[in-house]
């Protein structure tokens, strides 16, 4: 479904979201694209069991147990910060992760930086036995294939396509998919320039660029400024976003057209990926900060 935003930008321009965060209530938006054809391939190669990777308030983390709980998957999240083990309960992203099966294994981060080696694929599969492996974030070439499917024929109308981008994979899937004439933006939730490679990897079309003006500092930073903006955002237009993607590119869309980045009588679509479970855990280091909110929490 795509959602108008119904602001008065003071210009020609039109702004949609695709409401993808709306395809299901805990596999939601790019994380069930992104899962979609991987369960299908383990299913098909008789695996039972799936070890995934990821951080403290991952969507990717909680999508994955969610979706072993739904398709009969036992699931495995290897978890980014060894102090995490003692804090489960007050962390509503592995809280529930839990409630629905997962089983945790908590590394530092510094093994964590190597997780991707032979060696520590390896030790995984001698702790845990066979296993069908999803990268972090999803990102594999099954992932991509999935997330083609965002985009529909409708769709075809929108002069520029813009989105989140953490690991890659989402934007691939939407450069793949889209028109030669559209322009397809990322707006990265990380510093550096980095994705640009990775994403070339899986894209055969030119037709797209990287906005890294908007990562407010990274995952870990919670800026003031974006949570003003988040609030006044749904207050004004009743759409939900998330402060480590969707709300960082919001931001990110708003802004340039207040610049006059985009031409007039533009077309823009936004993606609205999902991970609006995330907002709990922020909100709850808010809390502690005594910082204002976010009035959204899913």
């Amino acid at each position: 479904m795509n959602q108008k935003i119904a602001l008065d930008f003071g210009t020609d321009i039109e702004l949609y979201i695709k409401r993808d965060d709306l395809n299901h209530p805990l596999i939601s938006g790019n994380k069930l694209r992104k899962l979609k054809y991987n369960l299908i391939e383990a299913s098909e190669k008789g695996f039972s069991k799936i070890v995934t990777f990821g951080g403290a308030f991952s969507n990717h983390i909680l999508a994955t147990a969610a979706a072993g709980k739904e398709f009969g998957f036992e699931t495995i999240g290897v978890i980014r910060g060894e102090e995490l083990i003692n804090q489960i309960d007050d962390n509503p992203t592995l809280r529930e992760a839990r409630n629905l099966g997962m089983k945790f294994y908590f590394i530092s981060r510094e093994i964590y930086r190597n997780k991707d080696s032979e060696v520590f694929l390896k030790e995984l599969e001698e702790k845990f036995g066979s296993f069908y492996l999803v990268p972090e974030g999803g990102t594999n070439e099954l992932a991509i294939k999935g997330c083609e499917e965002i985009l529909e024929e409708d769709d075809s109308s929108f002069d520029f396509v813009c989105c989140a981008v953490g690991t890659g994979g989402t934007i691939s899937g939407i450069i793949n998919a889209s028109k030669t004439n559209q322009k397809i933006l990322g707006f990265p939730a990380l510093k550096g320039d980095f994705l640009y490679n990775d994403i070339r990897k899986f894209v055969h079309q030119n037709n797209w660029d990287l906005i890294l003006d908007y990562h407010f500092g990274g995952y870990g930073k919670i800026k003031p400024e974006l949570i003003t903006f988040l609030n006044k955002f749904y207050l004004e237009t009743n759409v939900p976003l998330d402060p480590l993607y969707n709300g960082k590119m919001m931001f990110g869309i708003i802004d340039l057209i207040a610049k006059n980045y985009f031409p007039s009588g533009s077309k823009i679509l936004a993606i609205h990926t999902g991970g609006l479970q995330g907002i709990k855990g922020v909100n709850k280091i808010l809390k502690e900060k005594n910082k204002e909110i976010i009035i959204y929490e899913d």
